[in-house]
């Protein structure tokens, strides 16, 4: 069986470096168009300020980059990280044809676009149907989190079904790498912290409680918890670290959450797929774990495991505190994204 073509639109940023990086060896994709709008008519290797510890991979960078074009290229399926004023625009005109997996914002809280992470909500997928019945597409567009939703609502999903969490309190220290590239100028965030992201709180918000969801009678029913986020920027290249405290509806017992924390497991480990890690939750016992720079490719498959620490007992009976650590561009980003597309593939929605 031959390997799916598919095409990379971003290809030059920061996630689209890790889709590069990703895909490389992927047993069931293959690289066959790298899209971009500064970079078209450029080499890859020519056009990309390539920040990984790596080098791009040889056969890769000497792939000419090219235009946007909807109307002239064709994939089996499109990877997107573009920013989110063009992917509006560029990413509904493929989806007309082909299967797209977004990263980007400008789809997400649309009612009939699921916002996927696959051991969390694999069920949301099944609204692609309607999706393409009333918008009248061939292809589809899914999408994945923000990159800091996504630590978050892994670590939640299990506690909320055993607990019922009603209240989620979180602080998050975000990496430069969330930024894009070149992202925050040195001299605003070294030897400095800043209290704001633009949009971004609203975004953990809004988009933890519709993956929470439930998928009934064709639509989405957002989780009813309640969420209040205050995000920051820090100067870590990579690894989003994020202080979380929840109040539930069940009292909590500290080492039953663990254990329920270490022993989740979704449909990508039952179904074996490539880019999925033995386990999706990794538990720290250390006072001091986890910590960006040693535990952000925690896991069987490097980055795509959420890390918990400093699991401990709240106000009450009825609160929980702990720490979270994702991989913004791998976990956060291209890994799921890839992931999803994954499942997208078993469950015979791209072919």
């Amino acid at each position: 069986m031959g390997k799916l073509n598919v095409a990379i639109m971003g290809a030059t940023g920061m996630v689209g470096q890790q889709y590069i990086r990703l895909l490389e060896k992927h047993p069931w994709f293959e690289i066959s168009i790298l899209m971009g709008k500064r970079s078209a008519g450029k080499k890859f290797g020519d056009a990309v300020e390539w920040v990984g510890s790596y080098d791009p991979p040889s056969k890769v960078k000497e792939v000419v980059v090219s235009e946007i074009e909807p109307e002239k290229q064709a994939a089996d399926l499109f990877f997107s990280c573009l920013p989110s004023e063009v992917a509006r625009e560029v990413e509904g005109k493929f989806a007309q044809k082909y299967p797209v997996v977004s990263d980007t914002s400008a789809y997400r809280m649309e009612s009939d676009v699921p916002i996927i992470i696959p051991e969390l909500n694999s069920e949301h997928i099944k609204i692609i149907e309607r999706q393409k019945r009333e918008r009248g597409w061939k292809g589809f567009i899914v999408t994945g989190p923000n990159c800091t939703t996504t630590g978050l609502a892994v670590a939640l999903k299990p506690l909320d079904e055993a607990y019922n969490v009603r209240k989620v309190f979180v602080t998050t220290m975000q990496a430069v790498s969330g930024a894009g590239y070149p992202g925050v100028p040195s001299l605003l965030i070294i030897d400095n912290v800043i209290p704001y992201i633009k949009d971004e709180e609203e975004k953990v918000a809004r988009e933890t409680r519709k993956i929470l969801g439930k998928f009934q009678n064709g639509i989405i029913v957002e989780n009813d918890m309640m969420v209040a986020a205050s995000c920051n920027r820090v100067p870590v290249i990579d690894g989003h670290l994020e202080s979380v405290y929840i109040e539930t509806e069940k009292k909590v017992n500290v080492e039953e959450a663990k254990s329920i924390l270490r022993d989740f497991k979704g449909v990508p480990q039952e179904l074996k797929l490539p880019s999925a890690p033995e386990k999706p939750i990794l538990v720290r016992e250390e006072n001091d774990r986890p910590q960006p720079r040693r535990d952000r490719d925690s896991g069987s498959v490097p980055g795509m495991s959420v890390v918990v620490g400093r699991v401990r007992k709240g106000l009450d009976e009825y609160s929980l505190q702990f720490t979270v650590l994702s991989h913004n561009t791998i976990r956060g980003a291209a890994g799921n994204a890839i992931l999803t597309a994954e499942l997208l593939y078993r469950m015979e929605y791209i072919k």
